[in-house]
């Protein structure tokens, strides 16, 4: 199986992607047991498919090793010309506080080591508290290290329209934002991305298929409670459907999406993930690979087919102006992380 030629974007100069990123969330231990060798082998299967680009973290459990033991494994296998297909895209999550030039080269160092790179494709910083203004001085820092060629472009996960303002404003160049935006979420519509539009910045987004509950599985079904809600992900995007506008109205958001899905010969997901991906500044959609658990490789894949037409999307947004603003409710990207 390859994908279609519509299924990469050229995100930077020397860094073509798949617009369908693998997420590795799944493996920091919050959804259960992962083996290791499963894991690696399963990560070859996606990359055959076409799937070449990774979203990771230093905090997401062993996601940094399994790069680096990837990259290994495919040096052996493939040869060093074969990595030119491969992408990761991690992230340093650091604790507030005062940031040294010294500081953040150790950290940035211990990414590289474990992804075994001499670079880092995408590094994607997070900053817990607003109030603490370190998070200009540790992007300066990193600004440096790219100068050096410790990292290719500078990024960010989960910073509001504000803050990433202040940084543009401070000349660091920042080439994407990571943030949730699915069906449920669509705060990033109001600011952010007109902001990113105007400033060549790409969104790259999370929780398109709410952990899962946007699929068949729970069409018709009743309220699912904690008990219920195995794994992180779908206690999060549970927790965002209730403020969204609850269960009985987001069955009426998945009987319209398996009549649009039925209509183009998709799954649910497909069109969710789909309705995002045609959004103004999205770069792309990450989806969670539960490696060597469950993979959806082949159905992921009927997304670069699937084209919804203006009608498909007006019975879509029909259903969202019956549901709460959470941009009021939370207010903007990422301010679920500093309440």
């Amino acid at each position: 199986m390859s994908l279609p030629v519509e299924s990469r974007l050229q995100f930077t100069a020397d860094l073509n992607i798949c617009r369908l990123l693998n997420g590795m969330w799944q493996v920091s231990g919050a959804h259960g047991r992962i083996n290791s060798k499963a894991a690696i082998q399963s990560m070859f299967q996606y990359l055959d498919a076409g799937f070449t680009t990774w979203d990771l973290a230093d905090h997401y459990g062993p996601a940094e090793d399994f790069i680096g033991e990837f990259r290994r494994q495919v040096i052996a296998n493939r040869g060093q010309e074969a990595l030119a297909n491969l992408q990761a895209f991690t992230k340093w999550v650091p604790r507030p506080g005062k940031m040294t030039k010294k500081l953040v080269e150790e950290n940035i160092d211990i990414s590289l080591r474990r992804m075994d790179v001499e670079s880092l494709d995408l590094m994607q910083f997070h900053w817990w508290e607003y109030q603490d203004k370190n998070y200009l001085d540790a992007l300066k820092y990193m600004a440096e290290l790219q100068t050096e060629g410790k990292i290719k472009h500078l990024a960010l996960t989960n910073f509001d329209t504000e803050h990433l303002q202040i940084i543009t404003e401070a000349g660091i160049k920042i080439v994407s934002n990571q943030v949730q935006f699915s069906l449920v979420d669509r705060r990033p519509e109001v600011n952010m991305i007109q902001f990113c539009q105007q400033h060549d910045i790409k969104l790259f987004t999370y929780g398109s298929v709410c952990g899962g509950l946007l699929s068949e599985k729970y069409l018709g079904k009743s309220e699912p409670r904690g008990f219920d809600l195995g794994t992180a992900s779908l206690r999060k995007y549970k927790n965002m459907i209730d403020g969204w506008g609850g269960w009985q109205l987001f069955q009426e958001l998945l009987s319209t999406l398996k009549e649009i899905a039925d209509k183009h010969q998709v799954s649910i997901a497909n069109v969710a993930v789909r309705y995002i991906l045609d959004k103004p500044a999205v770069g792309g959609v990450i989806v969670g690979a539960r490696l060597g658990v469950s993979e959806h490789i082949a159905d992921n894949a009927k997304v670069f087919g699937l084209k919804l037409d203006a009608e498909d999307c007006d019975r879509i947004d029909i259903i969202s102006r019956k549901s709460r603003d959470l941009y009021q409710l939370i207010g903007d990207c990422g301010d679920e992380y500093r309440r």
